[in-house]
C-alpha cells in the first residue's frame, strides 16, 4: 500500500513548529508494512493543498493529510480536501452529534464551521480535541495537534497495511567511502535496499520483503567490514 503524507500550515514552513507529525506517520505506516512515497509540508492556502492532495491521490493508494481543521480564518484544510475531490463543504450532522452527545459541547458552544466537512464524507472523532477529521475517498485529514492526530489515527490504522517489511542494521568502524566498493557489491548479490547512514559510525540498514534475504545480506556485509563495538538498539 503506497501512502503519501501531506502537512499543512504557514508555522511549518516558517519554522516556527517543528513537523513531528509527518515523522511519526511514516513510522507507523511503515510499521503496517505502507510505502510512504512522499512527505511533503504545503502552507495554508487552498489552492495549494489541494493541487498536492489531488497529485497525491492520483498515484497512490491513500494521502493522509494533517493541520489546518477548526473553524478559523486559517484552518483551510477541509475546504482544499472538498476541492481537490469535486465537492462542497456542508453541515455534518453526526459530527455535531458526537461533539454534543460524546464530546461535551452544546450546539451553541461550537463555533460556525467548526461541524463543515466535505460532502458525504465520514467523520473521524477528535477525542482529544474538537475539530473534527474526515475520510473522503482515498483522504483521511487529520488535526495538526501532534495528541489529537495520533488518537484520530488510532481510528483509521487498520485502514493501512502492506506485506511485511524487514530490517537489519550493521554498524560498521569505516569511513562510508571506505565502504563504497562493498555496498556496491552487497546490492548486487541480494535483492534488498541497501541504505548507509554516516555518523560516529556508519550504520548501514538493509530492508526487503523477503526475511532470509534481509538476514544474508546483513551476515554476508558484517564479515566484510570492521564491526563497531557498540550495542546499536535501533532495529527499525
Amino acid at each position: 500500500m503506497n501512502v503519501a503524507i501531506v502537512t499543512v500550515g504557514d508555522e511549518l514552513l516558517a519554522g516556527e513548529t517543528v513537523d513531528t507529525n509527518s515523522a511519526w506517520l511514516a513510522s507507523e505506516l511503515a510499521d503496517r508494512g505502507c510505502i510512504v512515497t512522499r512527505i511533503t509540508t504545503v502552507p495554508d492556502q487552498i489552492e495549494t493543498i489541494a493541487a498536492v492532495v489531488n497529485e497525491y491521490r492520483a498515484a497512490n493508494d491513500a494521502v493522509v493529510v494533517t493541520g489546518g481543521l477548526g473553524p478559523t480564518h486559517d484552518d483551510r484544510t477541509m475546504a482544499a480536501v472538498a476541492a481537490a475531490v469535486g465537492r462542497e463543504l456542508e453541515h455534518h450532522p453526526e459530527a455535531e452529534a458526537w461533539l454534543t452527545s460524546e464530546g461535551g459541547y452544546s450546539a451553541d458552544d461550537l463555533d460556525a464551521g467548526t461541524t463543515d466537512l466535505p460532502a458525504g464524507a465520514r467523520m473521524l472523532p477528535n477525542e482529544v480535541g474538537v475539530a473534527p477529521g474526515a475520510v473522503i475517498e482515498s483522504i483521511y485529514v487529520l488535526p495538526g495537534v501532534p495528541a489529537e492526530m495520533k488518537a484520530m489515527f488510532e481510528h483509521v490504522a487498520d485502514e493501512f497495511s502492506g506485506e511485511p517489511i524487514y530490517t537489519e542494521i550493521v554498524v560498521a568502524d569505516e569511513p562510508e567511502s571506505a565502504l563504497l566498493d562493498r555496498l556496491e557489491t552487497v546490492q548486487e548479490r541480494f535483492a534488498v535496499d541497501v541504505g548507509s547512514y554516516p555518523g560516529e559510525y556508519v550504520r548501514v540498514k538493509f530492508r526487503g520483503g523477503d526475511s532470509d534475504a534481509v538476514a544474508e545480506a546483513a551476515a554476508w556485509f558484517g564479515k566484510q567490514v570492521t564491526v563497531a563495538d557498540i550495542d546499536d538498539g535501533d532495529s527499525s
